[in-house]
């Protein structure tokens, strides 16, 4: 327990503001150097001053319309809490340093974690105004996540789908198929998830298993695997002409990396459960699965679904520059929004409200 409290101590000073980790070994001392992401072509300075807009303004409303102290409070507490999701997220990242050396990773793994957090609240407010304009011009658009295993595929969907409403954007994460669907046409399976008008589909591995894991496993035939090849293109040129806005990406890490997020896996009970028999064995197919890789992007890399390679050897590098790059995709523009009234309460003097038996409520144990 001791232990827990001083890795969350250590967090919330790196996370809010404090710029140096104090280390186990105290004769090692090393500062986080400062993360610049932002490029002039993501966040140039008529985008810094449109965000900086929007802040003002919210600010004015609060002002104006939250008028007692109590009121703000609880707000503020939400608002805390909110970013506590986040701050429960990264708890991950810290923990395997911990475990096997008691240090941070180095500085160049390393960003600091007051810009990421601020970058990725920036984004992920883009990200929102995407999914509004999703829903007023009915658009339609499928990502798909492949990459090597504990590449942070994972990692980055959920950044994506974290503020966004699940009813709009929804991840498929298809299990291996049943006997019944062994003899189906074999994107058949996965039209079925595709979107309707208005729907944004995160594709957690996808089509491109038959390139990857079935070939390597030795789960399809060649002539099965052939056929994958002669008809994907055919099938995402499909897909586009009817209007669905495709991208594809392969989340990329090194050997060593992967080696020490299986083992973080291996020692972790809280991560275990990520840790399929698959997943030991492509370990130690590691370069049977870059064949597959080599040869997927050879015959599946065309000009209306490219596949775009993202570094993923610091997660959250890999999560920023994902996120950014899918916005930089589709054409999206803000959705003018009407100022939303809160009414007030209608009150019922005659309402009587019937007490709950005191065995109806959850034992407050916290």
């Amino acid at each position: 327990m001791s232990t827990m409290k001083y890795l969350l101590k250590k967090l919330r000073q790196v996370i809010f503001d404090e710029h140096q980790i104090v280390q186990h070994d105290k004769k090692k001392p090393s500062t986080v150097t400062e993360f610049k992401p932002i490029s002039s072509h993501t966040y140039d300075n008529a985008n810094k001053s449109r965000h900086e807009r929007e802040q003002t303004t919210l600010s004015k409303r609060i002002e104006k319309e939250v008028d007692y102290d109590e009121l703000r409070r609880k707000m503020h507490q939400d608002l805390i809490d909110s970013h506590d999701e986040e701050l429960e997220n990264e708890i991950d990242d810290y923990m395997r340093n911990f475990y096997f050396d008691g240090c941070q990773l180095t500085t160049q793994e390393k960003l600091d974690r007051r810009t990421y957090f601020q970058e990725l609240v920036r984004l992920q407010r883009e990200l929102i105004k995407l999914q509004d304009w999703v829903v007023e011009n009915g658009e339609r658009i499928v990502v798909i996540f492949e990459g090597r295993d504990s590449a942070g595929k994972g990692g980055a969907i959920k950044r994506i789908t974290q503020r966004l409403n699940p009813r709009v954007c929804r991840v498929a994460a298809l299990p291996a198929p049943t006997e019944r669907e062994q003899t189906q046409w074999y994107f058949q399976r996965y039209v079925a998830h595709l979107p309707a008008a208005g729907e944004i589909v995160l594709f957690d591995r996808s089509w491109y298993n038959r390139g990857g894991v079935e070939r390597v496993m030795g789960f399809c035939t060649d002539e099965q695997y052939e056929e994958f090849f002669q008809s994907v293109p055919d099938f995402e040129r499909m897909l586009v002409r009817s209007g669905i806005r495709l991208v594809k990406y392969w989340f990329s890490i090194t050997d060593d990396e992967q080696h020490s997020r299986f083992m973080s896996r291996i020692h972790d009970p809280l991560k275990q459960w990520k840790l399929s028999p698959m997943d030991l064995e492509s370990r130690r197919r590691w370069e049977d699965y870059t064949k597959a890789k080599e040869t997927m992007f050879e015959r599946t890399h065309i000009p209306e679904a490219p596949w775009w390679v993202v570094e993923g050897n610091s997660k959250k590098r890999a999560r920023l520059n994902c996120i950014a790059h899918l916005l930089e995709q589709i054409p999206y523009k803000e959705v003018p929004r009407d100022e939303i009234e809160l009414p007030d309460r209608k009150r019922d003097d005659e309402y009587y409200r019937e007490p709950i038996p005191d065995d109806m409520y959850v034992p407050p144990r916290y």
